[in-house]
């Protein structure tokens, strides 16, 4: 960001506005001042006690959103203002906040891996969803990968004394041939005062999508998109009063996303449409059959209960958790650098399968004591990672132009990864006066990584294919690493709809270990590829890198009508640098300093019933330093452009209307790349019938051809065709649907 940025930052907050609530569960600053919410420091606490930039989504909010043609990453690009535009594919690659990554959690349990594969939105059907808390900025109470902000989802709970049903149904077409997308969902709840259920499911089935020029949309074989997916995610719920100050839930999801053998990705016979970079032979064609498809497989068991009034006054809470998560790639040319002298491989298609465990424990005790409130507690978690790669066999996938991808074998594309975490936290609040709070806090983390010893992945490719039948193995072993995390902030309440705040959090990056060890460089003789030199993890330790951000904020709300408003500026600053050289196997800590720093924000006003105006901004500069030019634009690979969105709308008793505005600015990197900006425009509403909603959308209006910023970062990845890569986003598309609870 210029110069020019920070006054524009200003100006533009006292024109900007964001959307907000009309009931109890519909708001997207904060439609109640003292609503409660657990995403700032981990147990139950006002949006107006705290000292950070929070945002809520309410059920109505999002689902809206959603019953109106919007993907869950795209909704949540739209309504928080830190947060980068999503595309409409699967992956969240370099999905930002304020620059930095994000923790995004399920009902507070982590969906971020140490393999990180960028599918933490691919996770639940926003059929489930009752709302998203959101903390911006960095943290210090959750430790690993909260460097950017948090973003807790959190699915519905029984709540009804007797049996109670919800029905959902909707479509979603461009009135091209073979593109209607269809969803339908349904739910259960009931129980009495003790004990209470709810069994929702929801399945959706997408086909084909195209662009403003009515093609279709080049199938993303990298990361993988929702064309021809079908997806069920079943959540079932229990909540039990064990007792006035006693509660426990017990929450259990199959969430299962994948992509249909249907159509793929053709690069002619051949691949002649790759090898000659042709793009007039690149096209998505009828036929394909693959042994491994994109998909998304989810299994999670979280428990949670609740004690309160204890030991003094004190409140507990212990949750239990567990995740099993399988992740697979679609079938894409194999990313191998050039064969060294006398290996000759055959051009060949692969997928990627990567599969985590995660299961962990965590507890906090929170006590109010007179003008102090303390919260205090520990996490304990073990994660397993073992990734692999399906190996296709190369005449049939040539002959088919790779729509027809039989495996000839499975090897290993990563070193399986076992990590442990332990970290105790302990969390201050001192109200000096009714209007002032002094807020303190401390994390302390350590970490222990584990690789098993692993045979290079190019070097099983060359033995699979005929040239050597043993080789040495790359060291696994151990790293352990500590961090201290400290945050601290003044809160001063000025009326009780108007707050200001100033802070310092620190954040902390976890290092993806599979990803940065396990090869080398290898020579072939006597039939055994031999190792020369390589990356290990005993050899070259990682570190995690720290962020400190200081942030200075303000917000204001009357309640269901009238000016909202919050925004923050906010300068978060990392020190060291983590780089890995894969040419000279080394893991270096540079004294390379990271910035990103700018103004996060939303205002509007809304009348009980009938007009409202709104919209967000984020206006940032991403920074890195560099010894002879100063401070640089970061790169295009994981940084994002400034954006703002801006909407009006009707609220009546019997309909709503909006109609809203998305912009992405232009962003050139250091090296001259650039990411070209888009402007887009969606129409949403709803009509509420005796029994049951109608809801109805149109995106992208204008029918605006672009390629979505995830589609112009492949293309930097990997190169030529630019058409296999360059991922375009979708026409105007029309929705409908209808919901009825009963």
């Amino acid at each position: 960001m210029k110069r020019q940025y920070v006054l524009s930052a200003i100006l533009l907050a006292a024109f900007s506005a964001h959307t907000s609530a009309q009931s109890k569960q519909d708001s997207i600053t904060t439609k109640d001042i003292n609503e409660v919410v657990l995403v700032s420091s981990r147990s139950p606490k006002q949006i107006s006690d705290i000292p950070g930039t929070v945002w809520i989504i309410g059920e109505k909010e999002l689902q809206t959103q959603i019953r109106g043609g919007a993907g869950l990453k795209e909704v949540l690009g739209n309504m928080i203002p830190g947060f980068d535009f999503g595309n409409q594919g699967r992956t969240n690659y370099a999905q930002n906040m304020r620059g930095r990554n994000v923790l995004v959690m399920l009902n507070g349990v982590s969906l971020n891996s140490t393999r990180a594969a960028s599918r933490q939105f691919d996770a639940i059907d926003p059929f489930n969803i009752e709302r998203i808390e959101v903390l911006s900025g960095a943290s210090a109470i959750y430790g690993g990968d909260s460097t950017g902000g948090i973003i807790n989802i959190i699915t519905k709970r029984p709540t009804s004394n007797k049996l109670a049903f919800e029905t959902s149904v909707g479509l979603k077409t461009g009135f091209h041939k073979d593109d209607l997308d269809k969803r339908i969902a349904q739910s259960i709840e009931g129980g009495n005062d003790k004990v209470k259920f709810r069994l929702g499911a929801a399945f959706t089935q997408n086909e084909g999508a195209f662009d403003a020029h009515g093609d279709q949309i080049i199938t993303d074989v990298k990361q993988a998109d929702f064309q021809y997916n079908r997806s069920i995610d079943l959540l079932g719920g229990v909540s039990v009063k064990l007792a006035p100050n006693q509660d426990l839930n017990v929450d259990l999801q199959y969430y299962n996303s994948k992509v249909r053998n249907k159509k793929w990705l053709s690069f002619g016979p051949g691949f002649t449409g790759f090898t000659t970079k042709n793009p007039d032979l690149i096209n998505v064609l009828g036929g394909a059959d693959s042994d491994v498809v994109p998909r998304t497989e989810r299994f999670m068991a979280n428990v949670q209960y609740n004690l309160r009034n204890i030991l003094g006054g004190h409140n507990l809470l212990l949750q239990a958790y567990g995740r099993r998560e399988e992740v697979d790639f679609g079938a894409s040319f194999a990313e191998i650098p050039k064969p060294p002298a006398g290996v000759t491989l055959p051009v060949f298609l692969s997928s990627g399968r990567g599969n985590t465990d995660v299961y962990g424990a965590k507890a906090v005790m929170s006590k109010q004591w007179n003008a102090f409130n303390f919260t205090y507690g520990a996490d304990i978690d073990f994660e397993n990672f073992k990734g692999d790669q399906a190996i296709f066999n190369p005449k049939i996938s040539s002959e088919s132009g790779g729509l027809v991808n039989k495996t000839d074998a499975f090897v290993g594309r990563y070193p399986d990864t076992k990590i442990f975490t332990l970290a105790g936290f302990i969390q201050a609040d001192w109200n000096i006066t009714k209007q002032l709070t002094l807020s303190g806090g401390v994390r302390q983390q350590f970490i222990n990584v584990k690789l098993d010893d692993f045979v290079g992945f190019k070097e099983q490719v060359y033995m699979h294919f005929g040239y050597g039948n043993s080789a040495d193995a790359v060291k696994g072993g151990k790293n352990n690493y500590e961090v201290t995390l400290l945050n601290a902030s003044l809160l001063y309440k000025v009326t009780p709809v108007w707050q200001t705040w100033f802070s310092f959090s620190q954040g902390f990056a976890v290092p993806d270990a599979a990803k940065s060890y396990g090869f080398g460089k290898y020579s072939l003789a006597n039939n055994r590829w031999n190792l020369l030199n390589s990356m290990n993890i005993a050899e070259q330790p990682l570190s995690g890198i720290k962020t400190d951000q200081i942030e200075l904020g303000f917000r204001h709300n009357k309640g269901s009508a009238g000016l909202y408003a919050q925004g923050s500026f906010f300068y978060a600053l990392s020190s060291k640098t983590l780089k890995i050289d894969n040419a000279a196997f080394t893991v270096s800590l540079l004294d390379q300093k990271l910035r990103n720093y700018g103004f996060e924000g939303a205002l509007g006003y809304r009348f009980a019933q009938g007009l409202e105006l709104g919209g967000n901004v984020l206006l940032m500069q991403s920074e890195t330093e560099t010894v002879d030019k100063g401070w640089q634009n970061q790169s295009v690979y994981t940084t994002n452009p400034s954006k703002f969105m801006v909407f009006t709308g009707w609220n009546a008793k019997k309909f709503s209307l909006r109609l809203q505005m998305q912009n992405s600015m232009n962003y050139t990197d250091l090296a001259d790349m650039k990411i070209t900006g888009y402007t887009l425009f969606d129409f949403v509403g709803d009509i509420k019938l005796n029994k049951g909603t109608i809801n109805f959308g149109v995106q992208n209006i204008f029918n605006k051809q672009y390629t979505t910023i995830w589609g112009q970062r492949s293309v930097f990845f990997y190169g030529a065709p630019q058409k296999a890569f360059a991922y375009q986003g979708r026409g105007t598309t029309f929705s409908v649907g209808y919901t009825i609870t009963y």
